[in-house]
């Protein structure tokens, strides 16, 4: 695959991103090797490798999966200016 100063232009407008003209062509070429590499790397077999999260063989610490209100409740809503039974008071905005 090969990006020409075109499409440099086009993903450039498409990502919102200021482009200079002069800047174009080494963007169109700098954009050329990341996409042959990617290519190269699409060449290794790993058919047979097996997923890693790390490259360190090592279990996750787990939490228990229970639903709590995380106990700090008063801890938060002291600074508040207004509460009440641990909610934030808030004026009325919608009549």
């Amino acid at each position: 695959m090969s990006v020409d100063q075109a499409t440099v232009r086009r993903v450039a407008r498409l990502a919102r991103i200021k482009v200079s003209e002069d800047d174009v062509p080494r963007l169109a070429s700098e954009l050329n090797v990341i996409l042959n590499f990617v290519e190269q790397l699409n060449e290794v077999d790993v058919k047979n490798v097996a997923p890693l999260t790390s490259v360190v063989d090592v279990d996750m610490k787990r939490r228990q999966d229970v639903v709590t209100d995380g106990g700090y409740a008063p801890d938060v809503t002291r600074n508040a200016p207004a509460s009440e039974d641990d909610f934030f008071m808030v004026p009325k905005v919608v009549e």
